[in-house]
This record gives structure tokens, sequence and C-alpha cells, in this order.
């Protein structure tokens, strides 16, 4: 049986979510990002539960279509942008309705109808969010980013971020720079 939970996007909610199933006796047979496969079913006061447990630590567990699928999709981008370094083969939207099996058309009404935003915007604030990320551990320049986040250029990605963050990179990481160096000073 599957089970669909909102909000889970990292190793720790994954582990989180672990540690929920085992306290109510349930086996898994994979916990991924997003979706849970339990050996055997779940019975409703578990269900119940679980959904208060995990609601206490902010994730969600997911009855309807809808909210599933946009879960889903969530993931894909997620999963894309910030766990993978090799390039879609093809564009986003096309990506994404592979790994789903469905339409693309149809995945953007049912995403944009739920989260009022497009696919489109969600994943520009990913990748702009693995920007910050990657401009911070300070491992890459900004032309290595630009690269692994599938940017057709470093001016590119620089617009984007300006028009989101209202920053460019160099000023973002000057500024982060700054922080960290008056935190060690308190």
């Amino acid at each position: 049986m599957t089970l669909f939970i909102k909000y889970m996007v990292s190793l720790r909610c994954k582990m989180l979510v672990k540690a929920e199933l085992f306290n109510l006796g349930l086996q898994y047979v994979v916990v991924d990002l997003g979706t849970v496969e339990i050996v055997g079913t779940i019975t409703p006061e578990q269900r119940i539960q679980l959904k208060e447990n995990l609601l206490v630590s902010g994730l969600e567990l997911l009855d309807d279509r809808k909210s599933i699928l946009v879960e889903k999709i969530k993931n894909v981008i997620i999963e894309m942008v910030h766990y993978s370094d090799e390039s879609p083969k093809s564009n986003y939207s096309d990506y994404i309705s592979d790994k789903l099996n469905y339409d693309y058309t149809y995945l953007a009404n049912i995403f944009s109808e739920v989260n009022g935003i497009t696919i489109q915007q969600f994943i520009i604030s990913h990748k702009i969010e693995r920007v910050k990320e990657l401009l911070l551990y300070k491992e890459l320049n900004l032309t290595e980013i630009a690269h692994r986040l599938h940017y057709s250029s470093v001016a590119h990605l620089s617009n984007q971020f300006k028009k989101v963050t209202g920053l460019s990179p160099t000023v973002y990481k000057k500024l982060q720079h700054k922080r960290s160096d008056n935190l060690e000073n308190v």
C-alpha cells in the first residue's frame, strides 16, 4: 500500500517518517520523498494516529487525488533540482510528464489550481534556493553553478536570481559572508 505525504522533502523528513512508522508497528518497503510503501494495509486507527503524529512535525498525510498528484509533481521537481546532477534529456515539461505518465497540460492545470502558481514558477523558486545553497557552500563558482543547474548562461542565472531575490548572486554571497563574520564576532 502506498501512502503520500506532503512537505516531505529532505532526508531528515524521511528519517522522521520511518520513526513514526516504527512507533505504530508499520513495516515499510521503501520511504522516499513524498511516498511510503508499506507492507500490508493500515488500519483506520493507525492512519489517524500517523496523520496526527506527522502533523506535529509539519508533514501531512494526503488523501485526495489532486493533492497527491501535486505532491508527486513537487517531488519530481525537488529531486531534479536538489538531488540530481544529471541534466534532463528533454525540457522540464517533457521530463515531468514522462516521469509521472500524464499529459503536461493536465499536470500544469492541476498544479496551478491547487497551488496558485505555475510549475515553472515552482521550478524557478527551487532553482534559486539551490543557487543560494551552492553559493553559501563556496565550493563552486557561478559558472559551475549555472552549468550544474542547467542554465543557458551565467547571465541568465544572474538575471533570474536578481528578479527573484532582488540581489545579484555576488551581492547575496557578500551579504551572507558578512552575516557569518558578524555571528563569529558575537
